[in-house]
C-alpha cells in the first residue's frame, strides 16, 4: 500500500510540475509589458515584425504576413506552423518554449535579444490578428 501511495504522489508532483509552465499568449503579453513597465502595441507589433532590424530578415520573412497561415524558413525552407495563436493553439503555451523562441529568433532576427517591450508588442500584435 505504501508503494501505491508513494507511486500517485510522484505521479501528481510530475503532473503539477508540468503546469508551471503552461502559459496563455494574453499572460505572456502582460508579464512582458510589465517587465518592460510600459503598455504593449499591436501597431508597434506589428512595425517590428515586418521590419528589417538591422539584419537580412524580419519575423515575416519567415512567418509570413499575415501569421496566420504556414510559414517557410528563409534558408531552410522548413515548414513553419502559423504562429498567430488564433490560427494555432499550441502557439505561447509553453514557457520554456516561448522563451528559447524568442531568443533564436531575435538573435536571428537583431542580433541580439529582443527586450520585454519588444516581446510584449509582437506578443500583441499576435494576440489581435483573428
Amino acid at each position: 500500500m505504501r508503494l501505491i501511495t508513494k507511486a500517485i504522489s510522484i505521479a501528481m508532483s510530475g503532473l503539477l510540475a508540468a503546469n508551471v509552465w503552461a502559459v496563455d499568449p494574453i499572460s505572456l503579453e502582460k508579464q512582458y509589458a510589465s517587465d518592460a513597465k510600459q503598455s504593449a502595441s499591436s501597431s508597434r507589433g506589428e512595425k517590428f515584425f515586418t521590419s528589417k532590424q538591422g539584419k537580412e530578415w524580419s519575423c515575416a520573412s519567415c512567418h509570413g504576413m499575415p501569421p496566420t497561415k504556414e510559414g517557410k524558413h528563409a534558408s531552410t525552407d522548413k515548414s513553419i506552423s502559423p504562429l498567430a495563436p488564433a490560427f494555432n493553439s499550441k502557439r505561447f503555451t509553453d514557457e520554456a518554449k516561448v522563451n528559447k523562441w524568442f531568443k533564436r529568433n531575435c538573435n536571428d532576427v537583431l542580433g541580439r535579444e529582443c527586450s520585454s517591450l519588444e516581446k510584449a508588442d509582437v506578443m500583441a500584435y499576435l494576440n489581435s490578428l483573428k
